[in-house]
């Protein structure tokens, strides 16, 4: 869609300029469209509608349905996004950056640069207002400004992301598309469970669900945080490269994939201890995350304490974990996540918005090590790999999500209630705290004991040996 003025040499801004645009939007923050809106103006209604309405009443232009860059004459597109608050009064993203429609048919026929993607979104406005529930859009609070455009590297990841979507689809895999495909610019679902579905190229037997392109959660909490520490208004600049793993030149010649197990290569099938040793890692008191701290100081070359924290990882939603494999095959121990916070389960009311979904649906790099002999503990470094969640296990964490959350609106919020790893299901509850004094907020006003995420033993047996058929495969 593209804006068109009537008059534009009347406009309080240069049209033609990001720069003048943006500029001007400064002077919608800590307003509403009720401070700009004329008398007669019809408000808008549905999707979308929002972004509609900030075009014809605080910029002054009328809509068509050119699907080039809003601002087409400055090269820009305007996107507005929601925030939330937390209960420490800090502002949250509340969703992803929805960007544009996939039509399957069509998308295959366009190069990266050549995409309604990129000829929309390399330069943005964005415009950040606060969520309030049943809030006439009149009356929604616009917080921050941002001029942001894409830096290259980037770009050079987004352009990866967009290759691998594109070539799914191509395949005639539309239908099996996730979002833990990639890692910044995703492929969601758009629509409920029922919607009609979209035809595919090459599949003529399988429709899709409908999706877009969007820049995922994660990757918009890094912007936000870029935009707080920079003021209210802000122009982009690289985000977090102090704590980059991957530079941009090594980038323009492998994906960060490649580059990163390439990084284990030399060291697998060596034993624990001696990687530690090459890697001047201390294990001497023999820490808890010993295994962590070795993985983590081959992916980051000691340049990250912790590669869950770098800028690539933190703008992917993508985390790092450990896997240890005895002698009888047996893991080692559960795999933890973070804990539930139970008013933000309470009042999500779709589980493709909660946190668990951004969790569960997006990437990990798992780290496997294997004991050589029982009771020896003596592992080696025996598989690194990329997974995510597939599908018909993102159903089963519907359910656990929904028995969560059920529980939690009955304020039945106790180990008898939870589904535990002797369930068989996948998933289970159990606390991490250290502290039994350690309580969280309650949608009641009350607090609980804290309670966190798990993937049973079981389950992540079942990644193991789905990944061991894939290379035996291979």
């Amino acid at each position: 869609m593209t804006l068109i003025s009537k008059n534009k040499t009347s406009l309080p801004y240069d049209i033609t300029k990001a720069t003048s645009i943006f500029e001007y939007s400064k002077s919608l923050l800590g307003k509403t469209l009720r401070d700009f809106v004329r008398d007669d103006y019809e408000p808008k209604k549905g999707k979308g509608s929002l972004g509609q309405m900030v075009e014809n009443i605080f910029f002054l232009l009328e809509t068509n349905n050119y699907a080039g860059a809003d601002f087409s004459e400055a090269g820009m597109e305007l996107k507005c996004t929601p925030l939330k608050k937390s209960k420490q009064d800090n502002y949250l993203i509340k969703e992803r950056l929805v960007c544009n429609m996939i039509n399957y048919c069509d998308v295959v026929k366009d190069d990266f640069e050549h995409s309604h993607f990129y000829l929309k979104c390399q330069l943005m406005l964005l415009l950040f207002y606060l969520h309030q529930n049943n809030c006439d859009n009149l009356d929604i609070e616009f917080i921050f400004s941002v001029l942001w455009k894409l830096p290259k590297k980037d770009l050079l990841i987004i352009r990866h992301d967009y290759e691998v979507i594109i070539n799914k689809i191509k395949q005639g895999k539309a239908h099996e598309l996730s979002e833990g495909d990639t890692m910044y610019l995703g492929a969601c679902r758009k629509g409920q469970k029922g919607d009609s579905l979209m035809k595919q190229p090459n599949n003529p037997d399988i429709d899709a669900p409908r999706r877009a392109f969007c820049l995922k959660m994660a990757y918009m909490r890094t912007v936000l945080d870029y935009v707080v520490k920079s003021g209210k208004n802000a122009v982009s600049n690289v985000v977090g490269a102090k704590s980059e793993l991957v530079c941009t030149n090594a980038l323009l010649k492998k994906p960060f994939d490649d580059i990163l197990l390439a990084r284990f290569n030399p060291f697998l099938n060596m034993p624990f201890e001696k990687i530690a040793k090459r890697k001047k890692v201390d294990i001497s008191n023999n820490p808890k995350n010993k295994f962590a701290m070795v993985a983590n100081a081959i992916v980051s070359s000691t340049k990250c304490p912790n590669v869950n924290r770098s800028e690539e990882f933190l703008k992917a939603g993508l985390t790092m974990k450990t896997i240890r494999i005895q002698t009888n095959g047996i893991i080692k121990e559960a795999m933890s996540f973070e804990n539930i916070d139970y008013i933000e389960v309470a009042e999500c009311e779709n589980w493709i918005d909660s946190r668990l979904y951004e969790l569960f649906s997006s990437r990990f790099m798992f780290v496997v090590f294997k004991e050589q002999t029982k009771n020896k503990e003596d592992y080696v470094l025996e598989d690194v790999f990329f997974w995510t969640m597939p599908q018909k296990d993102l159903d089963w964490a519907e359910k656990y999500w929904n028995h969560i959350k059920d529980n939690i609106l009955a304020n039945h919020i106790s180990e008898e209630y939870w589904w535990k790893g002797t369930d068989k299901k996948k998933f289970h509850v159990r606390p991490k705290a250290q502290k039994a004094k350690d309580l969280a907020p309650t949608p009641n006003g009350g607090r609980a004991k804290k309670y966190c995420y798990w993937f049973n033993n079981d389950y992540v047996r079942e990644i193991i040996d789905s990944r061991n058929i894939e290379r035996n495969n291979g």
